[in-house]
């Protein structure tokens, strides 16, 4: 009976406090899903139509045009390969941060690592344009370094829209690793090797399991817009770089079907819950 009470009076306290940020989240967010729920049922939004009903007709698009499917699948594929690379990269780099480098040495990577963030996205983009073109800034410097010439084009591939998309999300899972390796006692590092564990058993049954939870924070903060991303395919991958995203953005910004453009997004809002919805007792128990 006083726990609950105190419970109770532990959350009138704190409601004051939450308040701004549920109000801003009903503002600023499920508002604004509302609103594109109802879109993606109505028939039209166009000025020259005097009336719109609701259908499910948007909805029903997607599974009479397998181009949708397929498109939804190379997306799903993506946002894999891109989480995956940044794991491999971002976790080593992280661990690098958090248990070898120290004081200025540290602050100087650190500040490496987010300096990403500092410019704009698009601005990113198109400098890896510039760096992967034919003619472009690492052709020129091949060429100026090997004794024959090479031609070294990626843009308009598909290699080049994953390169754009590791630069663009990479800081995630490093941020997030290195909070998770941050918080390990190097105690038990300590105490692994002196039971005669070598770097990479101590890296694998210590290390790695308690740096899980950063691990998959990243990952989740890396699939989820990468399946969704736009501008990175649009530039760095061309006629080629057509994903599920990309056909979302047009149904918007160029063909101006929002009700469709809304289905679409919706439905790979579900497909995103679903797998992670699925995927989340697996990796607990992994844990």
């Amino acid at each position: 009976m006083a726990a609950t009470m105190t419970q109770e009076n532990g959350l009138r306290k704190a409601f004051p406090l939450l308040l701004p940020a549920y109000a801003w989240l009903t503002l600023a967010i499920f508002l604004p899903l509302s609103a594109m729920v109802y879109f993606s049922l109505l028939t039209s939004m166009s000025p020259s139509e005097q009336s719109s009903s609701l259908t499910l007709e948007n909805y029903a698009a997607f599974f009479s045009d397998p181009l949708y499917v397929t498109l939804l699948l190379r997306s799903l594929r993506l946002g894999l390969v891109v989480t995956l690379i940044c794991i491999l990269v971002g976790f080593p780099a992280a661990y690098v941060l958090a248990k070898i480098f120290k004081g200025r040495a540290r602050e100087a990577i650190f500040l490496l690592v987010i300096l990403p963030f500092w410019s704009n996205s698009l601005v990113r983009v198109f400098s890896w344009s510039m760096v992967l073109r034919e003619g472009g800034i690492l052709d020129t410097a091949l060429n100026s370094i090997l004794p024959f010439e090479v031609t070294f084009d990626l843009m308009y591939s598909y290699p080049a829209v994953v390169i754009g998309l590791v630069h663009s999300y990479l800081p995630y899972m490093v941020l997030t690793c290195y909070l998770s390796l941050q918080a390990i006692d190097d105690a038990l590092i300590e105490a692994a090797r002196s039971l005669g564990a070598s770097r990479l058993t101590t890296l694998r049954r210590v290390v790695a399991p308690l740096a899980l939870p950063g691990v998959l924070a990243g990952s989740a903060l890396i699939f989820i817009p990468v399946v969704g991303s736009f501008m990175e395919p649009r530039i760095l991958g061309g006629r080629g770089g057509t994903l599920y995203g990309t056909v979302i953005e047009d149904q918007f910004t160029a063909v101006y079907n929002w009700p469709l453009g809304a289905a679409l997004s919706f439905i790979l809002l579900a497909v995103v819950l679903v797998i992670l919805l699925v995927s989340a007792p697996v990796l607990r128990k992994t844990a």
